[in-house]
């Protein structure tokens, strides 16, 4: 599929799947006789996990970092593990600060209910 279809598919534009190119996190895209980027299911598989690990917070840099190692193929698996689980340790602790800064909400939001009811 050309970068339209790719952008659409992906839900990122065309100039960002263009930046990511640029800065490595996109693997050389094969091209056709045209010059033009020919993308498969294997870069959407690719663009939903970079995707992923900026929902969850993780920086350019690491996620940079991630696809580096994962260019390098096996011998980086260990290493790539080692990222992954820091990078899990980090968003249980954001889930749970999270989750209490929900508690805290919602025990104001008891707080004003009670004296708007009476």
């Amino acid at each position: 599929m050309n970068i339209g279809q790719f952008a659409e598919v992906t839900g990122l534009s065309a100039h960002t799947l263009r930046y990511y190119e640029k800065i490595d996190l996109l693997t050389p895209v094969s091209r056709d006789s045209s010059g033009h980027r020919q993308f498969s299911q294997k870069d959407i598989e690719w663009v939903a996990f970079i995707k992923r690990l900026k929902q969850t917070g993780m920086p350019l840099k690491g996620i940079k970092e991630y696809a580096v190692l994962r260019s390098e193929g096996d011998a980086t698996l260990a290493l790539r593990q080692r990222l992954l689980a820091s990078h899990a340790e980090f968003l249980a602790q954001k889930i749970k600060e999270d989750q209490q800064n929900l508690l805290a909400l919602e025990q104001k939001l008891a707080w004003y209910a009670e004296r708007l009811d009476h």
